[in-house]
């Protein structure tokens, strides 16, 4: 369960993202509410809100990257606001649920219109060359496979039970397929900074994923 402290930090954190709309302090902590509740659900064991903070946490690492922080922002908090493993469209879903809670806090349409397709990008995790806002978003959202190698082991085994109705030969094979995809691209992250000092550290996490995989 989250504690009370890391919960506060959140809270701040989406008060300070909003602070710039003139969101109404009552609707603002109604929203994160909604989120909170989202985010909880007991069939999440990776992508909850301990995975929002790490976005958010890189995403202030890479903000001199943005164009438009306080939309890379709210999409981070929205991207898998919707997350059904047995479903194929989460980002669909979670970019609508973005644009109805966005709408109601009166966010403009523009910003609105930017966080739903940096949303929608998190479905291939690709970016243009001159979108600088998905990049970073991208970035962020798969730093953790950067992460030290305990700590990889311990997100891919919360991967593994967000997916616990699927038999084990299935899953090995359709994560495999994933893990494979990434390894396949020229580069897994966009920006300078994690294409520099994450890029080695997430290859090397893939491919032991990978071993461990097929050794089972």
């Amino acid at each position: 369960m989250p504690t009370e402290n890391f919960m506060d930090i959140l809270f701040s954190n989406w008060q300070h993202t909003l602070q710039s709309f003139g969101v109404d302090q009552v609707a603002a902590e109604k929203a994160f509410n909604s989120l909170v509740a989202a985010y909880s659900t007991p069939s999440r064991y990776y992508h909850t809100l301990k995975h929002i903070d790490r976005v958010l946490s890189t995403i202030q690492i890479l903000q001199g990257y943005t164009n438009n922080l306080a939309a890379v922002q709210l999409a981070a908090w929205f991207h898998d606001v919707v997350y059904d493993t047995e479903a194929k469209d989460n980002e669909e879903r979670s970019a609508d649920y973005a644009f109805e809670l966005l709408s109601n806090l009166g966010i403009p349409e523009s910003t609105i219109t930017t966080v739903t397709r940096l949303i929608l990008n998190t479905k291939d995790h690709q970016a243009a060359v001159n979108d600088y806002d998905s990049q970073v978003l991208l970035d962020a959202d798969l730093a953790i496979l950067a992460a030290h190698s305990v700590e990889y082991e311990e997100y891919a085994h919360a991967i593994r039970q967000e997916y616990g109705w699927l038999p084990e030969k299935d899953y090995i094979t359709g994560r495999q397929k994933v893990l494979e995809r990434f390894l396949q691209r020229s580069h897994i992250y966009f920006t300078p900074l994690m294409l520099e000092f994450a890029e080695p550290s997430a290859r090397g996490n893939i491919q032991a994923e990978i071993q461990s995989l097929l050794s089972d």
